[in-house]
Protein backbone atom coordinates (compact mmCIF):
# COMPACT_ATOMS: atom_id res chain seq x y z
CA UNK A 1 0.00 0.00 0.00
CA UNK A 2 3.00 2.16 0.76
CA UNK A 3 4.03 2.03 -3.08
CA UNK A 4 0.76 2.45 -4.15
CA UNK A 5 0.19 5.30 -2.21
CA UNK A 6 4.29 6.57 -3.33
CA UNK A 7 2.83 6.08 -7.12
CA UNK A 8 -0.20 8.07 -6.71
CA UNK A 9 0.98 11.13 -4.16
CA UNK A 10 5.00 11.51 -5.23
CA UNK A 11 5.71 14.91 -7.31
CA UNK A 12 8.42 16.40 -8.27
CA UNK A 13 9.00 20.30 -9.21
CA UNK A 14 10.23 21.28 -12.70
CA UNK A 15 10.32 25.13 -12.63
CA UNK A 16 7.17 26.87 -10.93
CA UNK A 17 5.56 23.43 -12.77
CA UNK A 18 4.03 20.71 -10.35
CA UNK A 19 4.96 17.19 -12.00
CA UNK A 20 3.64 13.56 -11.09
CA UNK A 21 6.17 10.86 -10.86
CA UNK A 22 3.44 8.65 -12.15
CA UNK A 23 2.81 10.82 -15.35
CA UNK A 24 6.91 10.21 -16.00
CA UNK A 25 6.41 6.55 -15.48
CA UNK A 26 3.57 6.34 -17.61
CA UNK A 27 4.87 8.16 -20.36
CA UNK A 28 7.77 5.92 -20.11
CA UNK A 29 5.89 2.68 -19.87
CA UNK A 30 4.75 4.03 -23.21
CA UNK A 31 7.81 4.39 -24.99
CA UNK A 32 8.76 0.97 -23.80
CA UNK A 33 5.63 0.15 -25.51
CA UNK A 34 6.39 1.89 -28.08
CA UNK A 35 10.39 0.39 -28.29
CA UNK A 36 8.74 -3.34 -28.33
CA UNK A 37 5.95 -2.54 -30.82
CA UNK A 38 9.14 -1.64 -33.18
CA UNK A 39 10.72 -4.87 -32.73
CA UNK A 40 7.28 -6.53 -32.97
CA UNK A 41 7.30 -8.15 -29.71
CA UNK A 42 4.22 -9.38 -27.92
CA UNK A 43 4.98 -7.65 -24.62
CA UNK A 44 4.77 -4.47 -25.92
CA UNK A 45 0.88 -4.50 -25.37
CA UNK A 46 0.64 -5.69 -21.48
CA UNK A 47 2.95 -2.88 -21.17
CA UNK A 48 1.62 -0.29 -22.50
CA UNK A 49 -1.75 -1.77 -20.61
CA UNK A 50 0.34 -0.48 -17.66
CA UNK A 51 1.49 2.89 -18.75
CA UNK A 52 -2.05 3.92 -19.81
CA UNK A 53 -3.67 3.07 -16.53
CA UNK A 54 -1.47 5.19 -15.08
CA UNK A 55 -2.06 8.24 -17.09
CA UNK A 56 -5.81 7.69 -17.22
CA UNK A 57 -5.17 8.86 -13.66
CA UNK A 58 -3.19 11.68 -15.07
CA UNK A 59 -5.41 13.32 -17.21
CA UNK A 60 -8.56 13.50 -15.12
CA UNK A 61 -6.83 15.94 -12.89
CA UNK A 62 -9.96 18.04 -11.62
CA UNK A 63 -11.56 14.23 -10.90
CA UNK A 64 -8.37 12.73 -9.01
CA UNK A 65 -7.01 16.06 -7.16
CA UNK A 66 -3.98 16.54 -8.69
CA UNK A 67 -1.44 19.33 -8.84
CA UNK A 68 -2.70 19.94 -12.41
CA UNK A 69 -6.34 20.45 -11.99
CA UNK A 70 -7.39 20.45 -16.07
CA UNK A 71 -9.31 17.40 -17.83
CA UNK A 72 -7.79 16.60 -20.79
CA UNK A 73 -10.77 14.15 -22.06
CA UNK A 74 -9.46 13.16 -25.10
CA UNK A 75 -6.22 11.98 -23.47
CA UNK A 76 -8.18 10.11 -20.36
CA UNK A 77 -10.47 8.80 -22.89
CA UNK A 78 -7.99 7.26 -25.47
CA UNK A 79 -6.02 5.71 -22.20
CA UNK A 80 -9.03 3.39 -21.86
CA UNK A 81 -9.36 2.96 -25.57
CA UNK A 82 -5.65 1.70 -25.53
CA UNK A 83 -6.61 -0.87 -23.11
CA UNK A 84 -9.54 -1.80 -25.01
CA UNK A 85 -7.81 -1.81 -28.26
CA UNK A 86 -4.23 -3.62 -26.86
CA UNK A 87 -6.11 -6.35 -25.67
CA UNK A 88 -7.34 -7.06 -29.13
CA UNK A 89 -3.76 -6.14 -30.37
CA UNK A 90 -2.45 -9.16 -27.31
CA UNK A 91 -4.48 -11.26 -28.56
CA UNK A 92 -3.64 -11.00 -32.42
CA UNK A 93 -0.05 -10.79 -32.06
CA UNK A 94 -0.21 -14.36 -29.97
CA UNK A 95 -2.12 -15.73 -32.39
CA UNK A 96 -0.21 -15.10 -35.52
CA UNK A 97 3.05 -15.85 -33.65
CA UNK A 98 1.25 -19.07 -32.43
CA UNK A 99 0.50 -19.62 -35.87
CA UNK A 100 4.11 -19.14 -37.58
CA UNK A 101 5.20 -21.08 -34.74
CA UNK A 102 2.95 -24.57 -35.96
CA UNK A 103 4.03 -24.11 -39.68
CA UNK A 104 7.17 -24.77 -39.24
CA UNK A 105 8.79 -22.34 -41.61
CA UNK A 106 12.47 -22.05 -39.76
CA UNK A 107 12.77 -18.61 -41.59
CA UNK A 108 10.27 -16.81 -39.98
CA UNK A 109 11.13 -18.25 -36.37
CA UNK A 110 14.40 -16.83 -35.94
CA UNK A 111 15.53 -14.92 -32.45
CA UNK A 112 14.97 -11.63 -34.77
CA UNK A 113 11.33 -12.64 -35.80
CA UNK A 114 8.92 -10.67 -34.92
CA UNK A 115 5.37 -11.53 -33.72
CA UNK A 116 3.46 -10.25 -36.59
CA UNK A 117 4.84 -9.55 -40.28
CA UNK A 118 4.75 -5.87 -41.14
CA UNK A 119 2.68 -5.26 -44.53
CA UNK A 120 1.24 -1.90 -46.60
CA UNK A 121 -2.29 -0.55 -45.57
CA UNK A 122 -2.62 -0.27 -49.36
CA UNK A 123 -4.56 2.85 -50.79
CA UNK A 124 -7.90 2.16 -49.93
CA UNK A 125 -7.58 1.83 -46.41
CA UNK A 126 -5.20 5.05 -45.93
CA UNK A 127 -8.25 6.78 -47.40
CA UNK A 128 -10.25 5.49 -45.02
CA UNK A 129 -7.81 6.04 -42.26
CA UNK A 130 -7.49 10.07 -43.67
CA UNK A 131 -11.29 10.16 -43.46
CA UNK A 132 -11.73 8.53 -40.29
CA UNK A 133 -8.95 10.29 -38.63
CA UNK A 134 -10.89 13.57 -39.55
CA UNK A 135 -14.67 12.75 -39.15
CA UNK A 136 -13.78 11.45 -35.83
CA UNK A 137 -13.06 14.61 -34.69
CA UNK A 138 -15.22 16.93 -36.07
CA UNK A 139 -17.74 14.10 -34.24
CA UNK A 140 -16.18 14.38 -30.92
CA UNK A 141 -15.01 18.17 -31.16
CA UNK A 142 -18.21 19.40 -29.76
CA UNK A 143 -18.99 16.10 -27.59
CA UNK A 144 -15.85 17.09 -25.71
CA UNK A 145 -16.83 20.54 -25.66
CA UNK A 146 -19.84 19.83 -23.78
CA UNK A 147 -18.39 17.36 -20.96
CA UNK A 148 -15.44 20.36 -20.69
CA UNK A 149 -12.46 19.35 -22.03
CA UNK A 150 -9.39 21.75 -22.45
CA UNK A 151 -9.12 24.20 -25.17
CA UNK A 152 -8.84 23.84 -28.01
CA UNK A 153 -10.98 21.01 -28.12
CA UNK A 154 -10.58 19.86 -31.67
CA UNK A 155 -6.69 18.71 -30.77
CA UNK A 156 -7.74 16.59 -27.81
CA UNK A 157 -10.58 15.09 -30.54
CA UNK A 158 -7.67 14.61 -32.95
CA UNK A 159 -5.11 12.93 -30.73
CA UNK A 160 -8.01 10.24 -29.64
CA UNK A 161 -8.84 9.38 -32.71
CA UNK A 162 -5.44 9.43 -34.22
CA UNK A 163 -4.45 7.47 -31.40
CA UNK A 164 -7.19 4.94 -31.47
CA UNK A 165 -6.51 4.62 -35.55
CA UNK A 166 -2.87 4.19 -34.89
CA UNK A 167 -3.08 1.36 -31.99
CA UNK A 168 -5.66 -0.52 -33.97
CA UNK A 169 -2.87 -0.38 -37.40
CA UNK A 170 -0.04 -1.53 -35.11
CA UNK A 171 -2.42 -4.77 -34.21
CA UNK A 172 -3.26 -5.27 -37.75
CA UNK A 173 0.74 -5.01 -38.53
CA UNK A 174 0.35 -1.69 -41.09
CA UNK A 175 3.21 0.37 -42.18
CA UNK A 176 1.31 3.20 -41.93
CA UNK A 177 -0.10 3.11 -38.50
CA UNK A 178 3.79 5.24 -37.62
CA UNK A 179 2.65 8.07 -39.83
CA UNK A 180 -0.54 8.36 -37.80
CA UNK A 181 1.39 8.73 -34.54
CA UNK A 182 3.28 11.21 -36.05
CA UNK A 183 0.24 12.72 -36.59
CA UNK A 184 -0.83 13.12 -33.32
CA UNK A 185 2.39 13.56 -31.69
CA UNK A 186 2.27 17.45 -33.67
CA UNK A 187 -0.64 18.13 -32.38
CA UNK A 188 -0.18 16.86 -29.10
CA UNK A 189 3.26 18.76 -27.67
CA UNK A 190 1.35 22.30 -28.09
CA UNK A 191 -2.25 21.05 -26.24
CA UNK A 192 0.06 19.03 -23.10
CA UNK A 193 2.38 22.25 -23.14
CA UNK A 194 -0.87 24.89 -22.68
CA UNK A 195 -2.42 22.62 -20.48
CA UNK A 196 0.94 22.06 -18.07
CA UNK A 197 1.33 18.45 -18.86
CA UNK A 198 4.83 19.18 -19.41
CA UNK A 199 6.18 15.43 -18.73
CA UNK A 200 4.06 13.91 -21.04
CA UNK A 201 5.15 16.67 -24.05
CA UNK A 202 8.16 16.23 -23.41
CA UNK A 203 7.89 12.54 -24.01
CA UNK A 204 5.91 13.39 -26.92
CA UNK A 205 8.49 14.87 -28.56
CA UNK A 206 10.61 11.49 -28.20
CA UNK A 207 7.87 9.88 -29.29
CA UNK A 208 7.60 11.95 -32.35
CA UNK A 209 11.02 11.21 -33.39
CA UNK A 210 10.58 7.20 -32.11
CA UNK A 211 7.69 6.98 -34.21
CA UNK A 212 9.35 8.38 -37.84
CA UNK A 213 12.20 5.68 -36.85
CA UNK A 214 9.79 2.81 -36.75
CA UNK A 215 8.05 3.36 -39.82
CA UNK A 216 11.78 3.02 -41.57
CA UNK A 217 12.22 -0.30 -39.68
CA UNK A 218 8.87 -1.26 -40.52
CA UNK A 219 9.22 -0.15 -44.07
CA UNK A 220 12.58 -1.75 -44.31
CA UNK A 221 11.27 -4.93 -43.04
CA UNK A 222 7.86 -5.09 -45.52
CA UNK A 223 10.32 -4.17 -48.51
CA UNK A 224 13.16 -7.24 -47.37
CA UNK A 225 10.56 -9.67 -46.86
CA UNK A 226 9.24 -8.92 -50.44
CA UNK A 227 12.23 -9.54 -52.17
CA UNK A 228 12.55 -13.03 -54.15
CA UNK A 229 13.96 -15.92 -52.21
CA UNK A 230 17.30 -16.81 -54.57
CA UNK A 231 16.63 -21.04 -54.74
CA UNK A 232 19.76 -23.23 -53.87
CA UNK A 233 21.70 -23.90 -56.76
CA UNK A 234 21.96 -27.52 -57.78
CA UNK A 235 24.45 -29.64 -56.60
CA UNK A 236 27.19 -30.13 -59.49
CA UNK A 237 28.51 -34.13 -60.05
CA UNK A 238 32.02 -34.08 -60.52
CA UNK A 239 33.02 -35.09 -63.52
CA UNK A 240 33.74 -38.57 -64.35
CA UNK A 241 36.93 -40.72 -64.17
Amino acid sequence: MDAIRWLFDSTFQVGDQTVLWREVIGNLFGLVSALGGMRRKVWAWPIGIAGNVLLFTVFLGAVFDTPNPVNLLGQAGRQVMFIVVSIYGWWAWQRTRRRVRSSGDASTQGAGAGAVEPVWAGLRTRILLAVALVAGTAVLTPIFSALGSYPPVWSDAWIFMGSLLATYGMAKGWVEFWLIWVAVDIVGVPLLLSAGYWASAIMYVFYGVFTLTGFFVWARTRRLASLPVMPDPAPVAPPAP
